[in-house]
């Protein structure tokens, strides 16, 4: 049977983005940037032979997504279970600020501490759990088939610690890029179990050209 593949990508820059303001669950718009990586991404997946669009409810994400759809003519499905992680009372800030406004909370939350709730947030296993278990619902629905997933950072990083067994507070060696088109994972869901603790496996790497072999998830 062929095996399920998550093209997973982030969703395209916003102003909060380019100032490193933390968005979390805030629902923050595109930025002119942003529209522009939106329709680029929207192009290079208009070829693809995907049987379904997923998205994050928030703006950021559904515009993304929305791009994609109307170049793909595929249906929007909107989960808010693929939402970013919330961080409370740190959104909007940036780093200076949060360790300056609520230095106790900040260094618990740099502690990595993954049962660790920012006041008005969610815990990194928390997030963890309903995220992957999110993905793993979706890949089952449509197992055998290759989805679009449009999402968040942290989504994407919940998902790489999934797939190489990184954990919580160990630092992720690749960036997240806005938009991209990294290498996706081909998910075998007896290990990306619900609830997000299992593993998935990623491609081997073929032509960069080639997007029905390889789909990048990170770069």
């Amino acid at each position: 049977m062929k095996e399920t593949i998550l093209i997973v990508v982030r969703h395209a820059e916003t102003a909060w983005n380019r100032e490193k303001r933390m968005q979390g669950t805030t629902d923050t718009p595109l930025s002119d940037v942003g529209r522009v990586q939106a329709q680029a991404l929207a192009r290079r997946l208009a070829g693809e032979a995907f049987a379904a669009l997923y998205s994050s409810d928030l703006s950021r994400a559904r515009d993304t997504a929305h791009a994609i759809a109307q170049h793909s003519g595929r249906e929007l499905v909107l989960e808010p279970r693929l939402r970013e992680r919330a961080f409370g009372v740190f959104e909007g800030l940036i780093a200076d600020e949060i360790r300056a406004r609520f230095p106790q909370e900040y260094a618990r939350f740099a502690s990595r501490d993954p049962d660790y709730e920012v006041p008005g947030g969610e815990s990194a296993r928390g997030f963890t759990e309903r995220c992957l278990g999110c993905l793993a619902e979706i890949a089952g629905r449509h197992a055998g088939e290759d989805i679009v997933v449009v999402t968040h950072g942290l989504v994407l990083d919940s998902l790489y610690r999934a797939a190489h067994g990184l954990d919580h507070g160990v630092q992720r060696p690749v960036p997240l890029i806005n938009a991209s088109l990294p290498e996706s994972f081909r998910v075998r869901l007896e290990q990306l179990a619900h609830g997000g603790m299992g593993r998935c496996e990623s491609p081997r790497r073929g032509g960069d050209h080639d997007l029905s072999r390889q789909r990048r998830l990170m770069s």
